[in-house]
């Protein structure tokens, strides 16, 4: 389904954020959509470019069962990889440089101003109906569907509870040592790289010994080692959506396979 509202409103709203003095204007764009072509993606690009976004986010469109894309079998996996590759080279060439998969920022943004925060060991608190939160060892969420008639009735129930209901996870995942060890690797992959120091710090073991995952991606080429951090190559960076799951457990994987869709 096509966001609503026509292309006057966003730019009306990009005005008026410029217009506010924000330091830092994000815009997002999704590409994978049917029907679109690389020539589309950069007229959508260049759009967004003319209010000189000191962020730009490229996201895949994800086809999720049970939806109405899902229902219809259709798959743009190669599609979508060359308009992911048409949409970098195209940001890169204006100056925009890659953060991670989908973040490209321009390099006279201002640094951020918030607390240092690390990923893989700081927590994570989502507020709102199907957000999900995590600490060290605990991921937990509200309920989650994907089929409308379901998405309505948790919503429903979200807003008639109590307050004395928010107290209380219903929807939670406990790590172990393995499962910490696997969400570290995973957070660090996918963002400024895993420093080998830190984990023997952390871990007091060798990331690569630990998760024979992580030898597979240095052979496929998708990962290098940058002196002590084990980094995405721009091999590993375009198929970063793969390599999250790759480093899943078993448990993980069973546990999502035996997960009811709704």
């Amino acid at each position: 389904m096509l966001r609503p509202q026509p292309p006057a409103v966003a730019h009306a709203a990009l005005e008026a954020i410029r217009a506010s003095g924000v330091p830092t204007l994000n815009v997002d764009l999704i590409y994978g959509i049917e029907g679109q072509t690389p020539g589309t993606l950069a007229q959508s690009i260049t759009a967004a470019l003319r209010w000189r976004p000191e962020e730009v986010y490229l996201y895949p469109l994800y086809v999720r069962p049970m939806t109405a894309l899902g229902n219809a079998a259709k798959r743009w996996d190669d599609e979508r990889l060359a308009l992911y590759r048409a949409g970098r080279e195209q940001l890169l060439s204006q100056g925009y440089q890659q953060v991670s998969m989908r973040m490209f920022r321009r390099p006279s943004s201002p640094e951020p101003t918030l607390a240092p925060y690390h990923c893989q060991e700081d927590g994570m608190v989502g507020l709102g109906c199907g957000a999900r939160s995590y600490t060290r060892r605990l991921h937990y969420s509200q309920d989650w569907a994907v089929g409308s008639p379901k998405v309505r009735g948790i919503i429903e129930a979200y807003l008639g509870r109590s307050e004395a209901d928010f107290a209380r996870a219903h929807h939670g995942f406990v790590l172990d040592l393995e499962e910490e060890t696997r969400r570290d690797a995973v957070l660090s992959i996918l963002a400024d790289g895993l420093d080998l120091e830190r984990w023997r710090a952390r871990f007091g073991s060798d990331p690569v010994v630990e998760l024979a995952e992580l030898g597979a991606l240095l052979d496929f080429g998708l990962i290098e080692r940058v002196a002590s951090v084990l980094r995405l190559t721009e091999k590993g960076l375009e198929r970063s959506d793969a390599i999250g799951p790759f480093l899943h457990s078993a448990r993980v994987d069973a546990l999502m396979e035996a997960w009811e869709r709704r």
